[in-house]
Parts: C-alpha cells; sequence; structure tokens
C-alpha cells in the first residue's frame, strides 16, 4: 500500500469517527421520542424545504417509497409533519414542519451547528472552504450540481402548486 493509500484510508476510517460522533447527539434527542436517523433526515429536509413533494424528498433520500411512507407517518401522527395536497395538482402531497416540528428541528440541529463551528474555528482560516469542496467532491459527480445547488441557495417561499 503506497502512503497516500495509507493516508486515505486514515481520512476514510476519521470520516466514521466523526460520523459517530457528530450523529451521537442527535440520536440521544431522537430515542425520547421514539425515532431514529431516518426521522432526523426527513425533518431536516423538509424544515429546509417547506413545501417539498413526497417524490423530491424521495430523490434526495434514496429510500423507498414504503420506506418513506412509515416513517413519514410516524412524523404526521406525532404532529412534527404536516402533509397538504398540491393547489394546481391535488396528486402531488406537500410537506411542511409544523411548529412541534420546527422545535424538534432545532433541538436536533443546535448541537450539531455547536461541534461544527468548534472544529472550524479549531481548524482555522480557509477551513470551511476546503472541508465544503472535500464533502462536494464525495458526491456522485452527476449529482454534484443539483446538491450545490440545494444547499446553498436560501429557503425558498413554498410552492402549493
Amino acid at each position: 500500500m503506497t502512503s497516500r493509500e495509507q493516508e486515505i484510508i486514515e481520512l476514510i476510517e476519521l470520516l466514521f469517527f466523526a460520523y459517530r460522533d457528530f450523529v451521537s447527539d442527535p440520536d440521544e434527542i431522537l430515542r425520547e421520542y421514539g425515532f431514529g436517523r431516518a426521522h432526523h433526515r426527513i425533518i431536516h429536509f423538509v424544515g429546509r424545504n417547506p413545501g417539498i413533494r413526497v417524490a423530491e424528498l424521495l430523490d434526495i433520500l434514496r429510500i423507498t417509497k414504503q420506506s418513506l411512507g412509515r416513517v413519514l407517518k410516524d412524523l404526521i401522527e406525532s404532529g412534527h409533519v404536516e402533509q397538504r395536497e398540491g393547489n394546481s395538482d391535488r396528486r402531488h402531497r406537500l410537506l411542511f414542519l409544523t411548529t412541534k416540528g420546527e422545535s424538534l428541528r432545532g433541538e436536533l440541529v443546535s448541537p450539531q451547528i455547536e461541534r461544527f463551528t468548534a472544529a472550524l474555528d479549531a481548524s482555522g482560516p480557509g477551513s470551511t472552504g476546503a472541508y465544503r469542496d472535500v464533502l462536494l467532491h464525495l458526491v456522485n459527480p452527476e449529482d454534484r450540481k443539483a446538491v450545490k445547488a440545494r444547499i446553498s441557495r436560501a429557503l425558498p417561499e413554498p410552492v402549493l402548486d
């Protein structure tokens, strides 16, 4: 194994450890609700994209319709997510966080913001851009443009089509 390959393997391993710790705080909070990481991802993306269509959420998460349906049912029944029909096409199911859902979203993201802030501050000037570039280049090439557009846009006004 070359020294470069060893260096990459160490980065891969570091990513596993970083992810373990990055999700540990939200995992504890989610357990109190009887929720898991799939619930967290849905809360995150619905919160970032009010009025997101179920089909679009499926595309982002790349999970089966059945898996999404099961987790979404939990979130709707618990009062964290609301589902509405589209105005122009009633077949569209649009998702929104309720006040309760927004509160949980804030509770979940707060320790992650603190962890990222501390890590980026400790890493020094320029680390945010470098980290963003590395993560973006870990995304499949054919998806990068869409991911970059999704993460960099401001919260849109919901479109009730």
